[in-house]
Parts: structure tokens; sequence; C-alpha cells
């Protein structure tokens, strides 16, 4: 699809327990995720709306194709993954897009993750049933 020799810029986004390596080339819009369309892939509009978020910060929504890789977690985590890495890539394109992706918080990693389960509880948190007789 996309000549090795070809220019693009670069960006790993992670989220949860996804990872994602997106490439950004000079086109016109297309969105490939692990060689699917956008649109294939991801059933809930609200999941492509999260991808697409900063193009629309940007403005940038048409000079661009994206190719990206995704790996592990579910489609929520894989969305706001990708998100992450389309972030850093523009960032590398134009580095005077920070301060908006920046203002947006698109270019802080989530820390937030799944809580280990507790020895003697039946989950993270979740205590067994209570019997007072």
């Amino acid at each position: 699809m996309y000549e090795s020799k070809s220019p693009f810029y670069y960006g790993t986004g992670r989220r949860k327990h996804s990872v994602a390596r997106v490439r950004v080339y000079e086109g016109s819009g297309k969105i490939t995720i692990n060689g699917r369309d956008i649109d294939d892939y991801f059933g809930l509009e609200t999941l492509k709306l999260i991808v697409r978020q900063p193009f629309a910060v940007t403005n940038t929504g048409d000079r661009f194709d994206i190719v990206c890789t995704v790996k592990g977690g579910g489609v929520t985590g894989q969305a706001g993954a990708i998100r992450h890495g389309l972030s850093r890539a523009l960032l590398q394109f134009d580095p005077e897009l920070r301060p908006v992706l920046k203002k947006e918080g698109f270019l802080t990693r989530d820390p937030r993750m799944k809580e280990r389960k507790k020895y003697g509880l039946k989950a993270a948190r979740r205590a067994p049933q209570f019997s007072k007789r």
C-alpha cells in the first residue's frame, strides 16, 4: 500500500494494555488499522470520533493518511492508544501544534490501569458475601 521509502511521521501510543504504532503519511484522510478500514475495525461511532479527535483539534483532517497497528486490550483502550500515537506523530510533523494538543490532554499517557485482585477477595475490591448466621 505505502512504499517503505515514502516519508512518514511516527508515534507510539499506549492506553491500558493497548499499544498502537501509528504512521502518518501525506494523503487524503484515509485511516487504516491493522490492515482494515476504520469503519470495519471500530463498530461504534464514539470510537471513530476518539481516533479522529487530534485532527479535529488541529484542523489537519484531510491532509494525512494514517496506517497503524494496534495490539492488546479492548476496543476502547485501542482507540485511546491510537489517539495518543496520532497526537505524537502530528507533533513530529509540526511542533507548533504542541500547545493545542497538550491543552486537550492528548499527549498525556493515561495512567489508569486495571486494579489487581487481592487475596481473600473475589475481585479487586469485591469481598465474599457476608452472612450473619
